[in-house]
């Protein structure tokens, strides 16, 4: 069972997305919340599995509530995912450096929602379709506390490619067919960077590598 906290401060997107989850067996729904505020404090008092959050929102603005949120060491097993009506604007590099988990927008198609859901349960969770790798390289590079080269000195040369074609947009399955890998060996090199490196998650890792210089800009098709 996967449990959500749904924060919006629009009342039809909050049902809309409602009723679309409620009708997932494997899906719960154990709050809502129209303001950041409200989420911050739906989080903590449910402790869900994630938290769908709404960028623009009154009193408090998703990309602080969701940095209070991974700040809570409280909440450390919950992610999440942030929504906008917008894929390409300038949220998604902030939602990423405050921790989010993934980023949809929100004419995601309802199956791409429900997949989202699931992979964020895993720990791939990244960006909607909608949201390309072109983005990911343009926003996530832009330089803000920079991290220190020698974090680099951390990882195997295998971690440091692996983690490049994460930054790529690149699946545990691409990784593998790109590296002429299995696709479990290939999640076992993504999950021994993230430890290393003390990502949460992707999109965390994504952040390390173009910040670190691992990832130049503009490289990402």
């Amino acid at each position: 069972m996967i449990r959500v906290v749904l924060v919006d401060d629009q009342a039809l997107i909050r049902s809309g997305i409602r009723a679309l989850l409620d009708a997932e067996d494997h899906i719960e729904v154990v709050a809502e919340g129209s303001t950041g505020r409200e989420g911050v404090a739906l989080a903590a008092e449910h402790a869900p599995d994630i938290v769908l959050m709404d960028v623009q929102m009154p009193e408090m603005d998703g990309i602080e509530a969701t940095r209070r949120i991974v700040a809570d060491e409280r909440l450390a097993g919950v992610r999440v995912v942030m929504l906008t009506n917008y894929g390409l604007d300038e949220y998604v590099f902030n939602a990423l450096r405050a921790g989010a988990s993934g980023f949809l927008v929100k004419d995601t198609e309802p199956a791409d929602l429900l997949q989202a859901l699931r992979v964020t349960m895993r720990g791939d969770a990244l960006l909607s379709p909608a949201v390309t790798r072109r983005l990911i390289s343009e926003f996530v590079a832009r330089p803000a506390d920079v991290l220190p080269a020698a974090d680099l000195d951390l990882l195997t040369n295998r971690e440091r490619e692996v983690v490049a074609l994460v930054a790529h947009g690149l699946s545990n399955e691409e990784i593998a067919e790109r590296m002429v890998l299995s696709p479990m060996t290939a999640k076992t090199h993504v999950s021994r960077a993230m430890t290393k490196l003390g990502a949460r998650d992707r999109a965390q890792l994504v952040v390390f590598a173009y910040q670190s210089g691992l990832v130049a800009p503009r490289t990402a098709g």
